[in-house]
């Protein structure tokens, strides 16, 4: 059987390859390889959110799920990326209810979020990982900078996430990110 090896999220940016596509990057958990995993608008900003500890106003849909795992006792053990064919990762989720475990097939973009709201572990192969990734120069970096999480269009948020996002990019001293932030709260407000 092939190593497993833990990854962990770097975070989402553009796909500099599929235009109108995002980029989900994992990295090896305390090594060098990294693998980007192209995934859809609404899925990044899933992903995102939650990289950012941003609290919608309503659930979305993968915090709904996690909220109704929560609420009849599942636990999202962990995320398995077992394939990659043909350009396309393939994923499952190992779960528990009952004492009762259940594998159940996910796309990755989905199984990532998940795993972000429950602080589950996600692992791949060592084959997965040599085949579809790369190999930075640093641990823990990417070739040089980690990736941009704030990459989605701003103009998705409701005001209120808009202004969490506002306060912690003041806290984090991203005085830049501010106030393009702020422009598009002034632009909502004056709507």
């Amino acid at each position: 059987m092939n190593e497993r090896v833990r990854l962990n999220v770097l975070g989402i940016t553009y796909s500099q390859v599929h235009s109108g596509a995002y980029a989900l990057l994992l990295a090896e958990d305390d090594g060098y390889y990294r693998i980007p995993v192209i995934v859809g608008s609404a899925e990044a900003q899933a992903i995102a959110i939650c990289l950012e500890n941003i609290v919608p106003p309503r659930p979305l849909a993968h915090d709904l799920m996690a909220n109704i795992n929560k609420a009849f006792g599942i636990t999202l053990d962990e995320v398995f990326i077992y394939r990659f064919h043909e350009g396309v990762f393939s994923a499952e989720m190992l779960m528990t209810c009952d004492g009762r475990q259940v594998t159940i097939d996910s796309r990755t973009s989905d199984a990532v979020a998940m795993a972000l709201r429950t602080h589950a572990p996600i692992y791949t192969t060592r084959e997965i990982l040599t085949t579809a990734g790369f190999k930075s120069s640093e641990k823990g970096a990417v070739s040089g900078d980690e990736p941009e999480r704030h990459e989605l269009s701003l103009d998705r948020y409701a005001v209120e996430e808009l202004q969490r996002m506002l306060k912690k990019c003041v806290e984090r001293e991203e005085y830049e990110r501010a106030a393009e932030i702020q422009k598009v709260i002034q632009q909502k407000q004056q709507k």
